[in-house]
């Protein structure tokens, strides 16, 4: 009983640091405002010893309502415009091989990680999946961990105050996202809560990656391009999935002193900074040879977890089904790819090796 009244108060506790955050950030008219609000509100606390807490079961749900949400953008004319991102899914491919192959490089060259831990380290493939994979595979799971986590917050922190302060970009009207909880009927909110928790379950059971979010948005899209209904979340789910998502990310660092591992946080920051400036570089030369804008094309490259750029993409009033098909297309790629080439990397460093010494047994 005392334990689930602790959790129960670090929760509240956690909650209310994250609304807090995300309320004063809303002043400001950022856009993303709860989210990133709570994320640097509950970063701040974390990385001063604070004991918060958002269950994973929680951050689940939240996803799986995020799932529905962007399932909803899922329309005819968007199917019919599939084919019209072949170019960008093509250039993304290059992107994903690219990009994380001079991260590896630099992180190993530069400041000697070993070779796993800075093969995963690279690889924005997923946190959780990279994690879990780069630990099996020898990798400093921690070190991978922290580097993926610092990523993912200075793009959901940089790209929001990009727009806010160049060009003005305020956070679009919660109304023209969805409507709110009173206003949705009892059908609707049937329909939307069984296709959340059957998506979520079958794609669990599929072991499909990031499954509370895709799960869910695959069987949102197809009920909405069924015509059963038109509806999406109320916006007082979407505001609370944005302050649990944004904290989530914040207790990440829990147990991380900024003074016990700055070359780690250097490596984090310096790496998140290179992805999310490769990715404005992409976006500005895909630009001109697509009907995709800037910010969306930016928003679909950039190196954030798919859960976050899915909001932010709501946020900017950028199409929401383009950006997550990018990264879910990136995340399905690298998880299937990455075990597998790190595999043929260690064999070719092995024989390059076994090669070098036999080179010096007959000298």
């Amino acid at each position: 009983m005392a334990i689930q009244t602790n959790i129960t108060f670090r929760l509240a506790v956690t909650i209310s640091i994250g609304a807090i955050g995300g309320w004063i950030m809303s002043l400001a008219h950022i856009p993303l405002a709860w989210m990133l609000g709570a994320m640097i509100a509950t970063s701040i606390v974390a990385l001063s010893g604070g004991n918060l807490l958002i269950p994973m079961k929680l951050r689940a749900v939240m996803l799986a309502v995020l799932g529905v949400m962007l399932g909803s953008s899922f329309t005819p004319a968007v199917v019919e415009r599939l084919g019209d991102w072949v170019n960008t899914l093509s250039a993304m491919t290059i992107f994903a091989f690219c990009v994380p192959a001079i991260g590896y490089f630099g992180l190993k060259k530069f400041f000697l990680f070993d070779r796993p831990t800075a093969f995963f380290s690279a690889v924005p493939g997923g946190l959780t999946n990279m994690v879990i994979t780069g630990g099996a595979m020898g990798g400093d799971d921690r070190t991978i961990a922290l580097i993926h986590s610092i990523r993912i917050m200075l793009t959901v922190l940089i790209i929001p105050l990009w727009f806010r302060i160049m060009e003005g970009t305020t956070s679009i009207n919660a109304s023209d996202i969805s409507a709110t909880l009173i206003d949705l009927g009892v059908k609707d909110v049937f329909i939307l809560s069984f296709v959340g928790v059957a998506g979520f379950f079958t794609a669990k059971i599929l072991r499909i990656p990031a499954y509370p979010l895709v799960g869910p948005m695959i069987a949102s899209a197809a009920i909405h391009l069924a015509g059963m209904t038109s509806a999406k979340p109320p916006i007082e789910l979407v505001n609370l999935a944005q302050i649990v998502v944004g904290s989530s990310i914040g207790c990440r660092f829990i147990g991380t002193s900024i003074r016990k591992v700055p070359r780690t946080l250097i490596c984090g920051i310096l790496t998140g900074l290179f992805m999310l400036g490769a990715a404005a570089l992409a976006a500005f030369l895909l630009a001109p040879y697509t009907d995709a804008s800037f910010t969306a094309l930016w928003l679909a490259f950039a190196p954030g977890g798919l859960p976050e750029m899915a909001l932010m993409s709501i946020a900017l009033g950028v199409d929401p089904a383009f950006v997550s098909s990018h990264h879910l297309y990136r995340v399905l790629l690298l998880v299937i790819l990455a075990p597998i080439f790190y595999t043929f990397l260690e064999h070719w460093v092995k024989r390059k090796s076994s090669v070098v010494n036999s080179d010096d047994l007959t000298d």
